[in-house]
């Protein structure tokens, strides 16, 4: 015997009296880091604690104080917080600009994927294919630095390397200063479509591009490291396994020297300009991570352009009462 439909529950303050949706309110639950099965676990208890309560139209803040509340019982107190933090995310008067640097091999992309589902950013570029567009614009004589891998930079330079300086480090260093022209254009194009945008790649540098210039958007620079040296050779595997072999794992292999030594140049200048660094070690943690610096570094900076003591400071003050 089939069972009865049951009238459905409306949120009032959308257009035309939005239903409820377990699938949507699912999304918005796994985005704080919460399991598939979990968030379906919420999204259905929260359904039902409505009808319990005879709600079948609520309001879109009543049903955001539901979610929050479901999820600090059903998942603890972090879940709610990161629940709420990347609502207010989705209400910014600004796009919001991420910037993900690193090494090669550190995990950058998947990382940047991964966070932009999770804040609901559907644009995501990386430097190498910045690099990729810019070569089909300028020849190889004109523009040789973009037409080599960015630890191998060093042999496209056509002036003489200063005595003491290492010819990787100076190379890489002409080549990211290059592909920042692009990044720089691409920041501008998303800011004045007011779209929020994810970059990656290696040529994100701190220091070669200033977040505070961006006047009309949120911007967030991180740095993306891996610490012990075998655990980030293995990524190099994985990769060429994962790419059928596009991405050969010896061609790092034989570079990996140079590849560590421009990471810890990054790091260097990510220390310099305050730009905070991710250890990767397990890749949900490394997500989470990165995230949780996300939103701080936007809650906190908006909270005090608005005079507003930032939401660490407002959980402490909660929690000394």
């Amino acid at each position: 015997m089939a069972a009865e439909p049951r009238d459905p529950i409306v949120i009032s303050d959308m257009r035309f009296g939005l239903p409820y949706s377990k699938g949507l309110m699912a999304q918005s639950f796994m985005a704080t880091g919460l399991s598939p099965a979990k968030s379906y676990e919420a999204a259905r208890a929260m359904e039902q604690e409505m009808r319990d309560r005879g709600e079948l139209t609520v309001s879109l803040e009543r049903l955001r104080d539901l979610a929050a509340g479901t999820l600090s019982k059903l998942a603890g107190t972090t879940y709610a917080v990161r629940y709420r933090r990347l609502e207010e995310i989705g209400r910014l008067d600004r796009p919001l600009i991420v910037l993900i640097g690193g090494t090669t091999g550190v995990g950058k992309s998947t990382v940047a994927a991964e966070i932009a589902h999770r804040l609901g950013i559907t644009r995501i570029a990386s430097t190498d294919s910045i690099r990729e567009v810019m070569r089909g614009i300028f020849s190889r004589e004109l523009m040789p630095a973009i037409y080599e891998s960015s630890f191998d930079a060093w042999r496209s330079l056509r002036i003489p390397v200063p005595q003491g300086a290492d010819p990787v480090i100076v190379g890489f260093r002409e080549q990211t200063a290059v592909v920042t022209t692009g990044v720089k254009a691409l920041i501008d194009r998303s800011v004045v479509e007011r779209v929020s945008l994810v970059v990656e790649g290696v040529h994100i540098v701190p220091g070669y591009i200033e977040p505070s210039q961006f006047k009309d958007a949120w911007v967030v620079q991180l740095v993306i490291t891996v610490d012990e040296e075998e655990a980030h050779r293995s990524h190099f595997y994985i990769r060429e396994v994962q790419t059928d072999g596009n991405r050969p794992f010896e061609k790092y292999r034989e570079n990996f020297g140079d590849i560590r030594l421009l990471g810890h140049y990054i790091e260097d200048l990510a220390k310099q300009h305050d730009t905070p660094i991710i250890h990767s070690h397990q890749l949900d943690r490394t997500v989470s991570e990165t995230l949780e610096r996300i939103l701080s570094a936007v809650m906190g900076e908006r909270d005090a352009s608005a005079g507003r003591p930032d939401a660490t400071s407002r959980e402490k003050g909660a929690q000394s009462k």
